[in-house]
């Protein structure tokens, strides 16, 4: 598809921009982080094959969001921020797909020794995927 090619053509500059976003709380709504999750799980789908290559530094910005709405105490309702977990868990799916299951290899120490149950729920998620 036309999609898919113009996102490998920017998807340098693209991954720069999703990392950017999703490192920072956009207040109670969380509406940039939601929109920014939706436009890296477009982006997985467009251009997998050239996603496992981009995994180390896609995994950590999502691992570290997991982290960081669980533990943040702000106003975010609820509601927004099962959304972020949920989409966020969605990215970590798709990339272990276009990776052939690499994310669920890279992801088993963390499962057995994260004691957060939302966070662990999350990466539950994934090791469960097909």
């Amino acid at each position: 598809s036309s999609l898919g090619i113009l996102i490998v053509r920017h998807l340098k500059r693209l991954q720069r921009v999703i990392l950017g976003y999703l490192e920072v709380s956009d207040g109670p709504k969380e509406e940039a982080r939601l929109a920014i999750l939706e436009t890296l799980q477009c982006t997985i789908e467009h251009a997998w094959p050239r996603m496992p290559c981009r995994l180390p530094v896609l995994l950590k910005a999502l691992l570290r969001l997991l982290w960081d709405v669980h533990m943040e105490r702000g106003p975010t309702p609820e509601p927004v921020r099962a959304a972020l977990l949920d989409r966020a868990t969605q990215c970590l799916i798709l990339l272990d797909r276009c990776s052939q299951g690499h994310v669920k290899m890279l992801l088993e120490g963390v499962h057995s020794s994260c004691e957060e149950n939302r966070v662990r729920e999350c990466l539950r998620k994934v090791q469960e995927s097909s």
